[in-house]
């Protein structure tokens, strides 16, 4: 009986010991997921906003979010300025609808900055705005507003947007709606906007060229692949954010209308909140550009081959570093662009590049973008009813097939830690 009682204290004691070893909560602790992105770079003139909109005036940008939550915060960049930032006001709140200036007054949150109504954000830097309650759901459409009383230096945006943003004189960070406001089709000084959420839930950024980008989309229909993206993932009961980083104009190894994939990846992929997968879809503007402005030389298009393939390990070599899995994209036919004006040669790189994608083993998965848009009569061709109609963009039905041959599998695992390598 005593050996029986001192076991069963024992076991007691230990028991006891390891329940107060269990912190009081074991749920997963949150952390801070991007649900919405924009590549920054710089306008080009006829793309910038004329200084009179920036004095004195609020800027009202609207944004689609891919995941809901009740806590976030938004980044503001001054990525490309050469002199610090001053943003003199800022809000957020929820907005009526795509391309409406107006808002839902009692969702009006004011944006603070260690507490402070202003911000000053250096040349070169972007900064977290605090931490703000706000409930809303997947999908929804966010309304930010930011107050300056001066133009900046040098101006950094996204002038992709494919949303209505709008301009207000005056500080107007609060009012429900504008009056007659000016229409700009960009967005300005927006990094992106991260919700806190559960410790599993994650996020991948489709990083790219305009087609990523989403020329072919609708203005204010969020309807670029990777809108449609997260919709899928929303339908598969897959909480994860999607981040769409593409630029239009966008090469990999030489800047163009904004800077080349390579230099840009850790800010525009590795760099977001809760990062797990990349979609890279590149290459298009790259080997279109080379026979568009220089002679095909073989010598040049076979270089050109190499160091598109070299470039593509190295962001994959990075981005297992970080625990992030890449998904390589396909370069979809573009045999039918006028601007481009492909030859016979150009479409067997094209192939060859990826058939390298497909079988090289570099990728953690591969989106087959080449085989969901071809015709599969002419193959060099887009499909008539997924081609915009320049034989090189998708129309909105070619974005929805983009988006279905990105891998939902792909992207419910990865197999790297951060540190790892391959």
């Amino acid at each position: 009986m005593r050996r029986h009682a001192l076991g069963a204290w024992l076991a007691g004691m230990a028991l006891a010991a390891g329940a107060a070893a269990q912190p009081p909560n074991t749920s997963p602790a949150p952390h801070w997921v991007a649900s919405w992105g924009a590549a920054q770079q710089i306008p080009e003139h006829h793309n910038e906003l004329a200084p009179q909109y920036w004095r004195d005036a609020t800027l009202r940008q609207i944004v689609h979010t891919s995941l809901g939550g009740e806590r976030l915060r938004v980044r503001v960049s001054n990525a490309f300025g050469t002199e610090p930032l001053v943003v003199d006001g800022a809000g957020i709140a929820l907005a009526r609808a795509p391309g409406d200036a107006a808002i839902d007054p009692g969702s009006t949150r004011t944006l603070t900055f260690d507490g402070r109504a202003s911000v000053t954000i250096p040349a070169g830097g972007e900064y977290y705005s605090d931490p703000v309650a706000l409930t809303h759901k997947a999908g929804a459409d966010l309304a930010i507003s930011l107050y300056f009383k001066d133009a900046p230096a040098r101006q950094t945006g996204h002038p992709g947007s494919r949303a209505t943003s709008f301009v207000g004189g005056g500080n107007q960070v609060a009012a429900a709606t504008l009056d007659e406001p000016t229409k700009v089709e960009h967005w300005y000084a927006l990094a992106d906007v991260e919700v806190q959420a559960p410790r599993g839930t994650r996020a991948v950024v489709a990083i790219g060229d305009s087609i990523t980008d989403g020329n072919g989309a609708t203005t204010d229909g969020n309807n670029r692949w990777p809108d449609l993206l997260a919709g899928r993932l929303r339908a598969a009961k897959t909480p994860m954010g999607v981040v769409n980083a593409g630029i239009g104009g966008g090469r990999m190894l030489r800047d163009g209308l904004g800077p080349n994939l390579v230099s840009r990846f850790e800010r525009d992929v590795l760099g977001r909140a809760g990062v797990t997968h990349a979609v890279v879809m590149i290459g298009v503007n790259d080997l279109g550009g080379l026979h568009r402005n220089k002679p095909d030389d073989p010598a040049a298009r076979a270089r050109m081959l190499e160091d598109l393939r070299l470039a593509h390990r190295q962001l994959v070599e990075r981005a297992h570093a970080q625990g992030v899995c890449v998904i390589g994209g396909t370069i979809t036919p573009y045999a039918g662009s006028d601007y481009y004006k492909p030859a016979p040669v150009n479409e067997a790189d094209r192939r060859q590049l990826n058939d390298w994608i497909r079988s090289a083993g570099v990728f953690d998965g591969v989106a087959d973008f080449d085989a969901a848009l071809r015709d599969p009569a002419r193959p060099e061709l887009i499909r008539k009813e997924y081609d915009k109609g320049d034989g090189l963009h998708p129309s909105p039905a070619g974005m929805r097939a983009l988006a279905e041959a990105v891998p939902l599998a792909a992207l419910r695992k990865c197999a790297y830690a951060p540190g790892s390598a391959r």
